[in-house]
């Protein structure tokens, strides 16, 4: 589904709804980001998976490039997020009116300029990586809204993994795509 100002005909879900005219959206990654996405090809499928993604029982995972060296190999960024008004698309952490957001990150490897991070948004709030990094120090490179757009050719953020219990046959999917930086 193509978020506002979006191109229609250079969309994800149009392009693939040419070959799966069922195909259906099931969640949404920020436009820079990268990696999978899961659709349904039926609206009862979409209904159960939508289901699924907001009582959290659909695992995912994502690779970032972050600025800086990040001095704790692992840990959670438990900070309220809410919508930034007056500068849309944008998010804040707002304590006031913010709601409960938590990112679970482990790091993979660093250097003196970045650090690679695994990370697990056990919630899901617009922009939550971005916002939950930039906010502990660590923009992610090439984040346009969060952090220095110059540092990266693009957002180094990938949706690396998703898995989930099949809803109607039970079997344990796991989808896996290696980041393209």
């Amino acid at each position: 589904m193509p978020g506002r100002g979006a191109d229609m005909q250079n969309c994800l879900s149009t392009q693939l709804q040419q070959q799966f005219p069922d195909a259906l959206v099931v969640h949404r990654l920020d436009m820079a980001t990268s990696g999978l996405m899961l659709f349904a090809l039926s609206t009862v499928m979409q209904r159960q998976l939508s289901l699924m993604f907001s009582e959290r029982q659909i695992g995912k995972g994502y690779i970032a490039v972050v600025q800086g060296k990040m001095e704790s190999s692992a840990g959670e960024i438990n900070l309220p997020i809410s919508a930034d008004w007056p500068n849309r698309p944008m998010q804040k952490i707002s304590t006031e009116q913010g709601k409960p957001s938590l990112t679970r990150y482990r790091m993979l490897s660093n250097n003196n300029e970045s650090s690679r991070v695994e990370l697990e948004p056990v919630t899901g709030r617009t922009h939550q990586l971005r916002v939950h990094l930039a906010a502990i120090g660590h923009p992610i490179l090439g984040d346009a809204l969060y952090g220095d757009v110059s540092t990266a050719p693009r957002l180094l953020l990938h949706a690396c993994a998703l898995s989930f219990v099949h809803p109607i046959s039970g079997q344990a999917l796991n989808f896996l795509a290696v980041p393209p930086f």
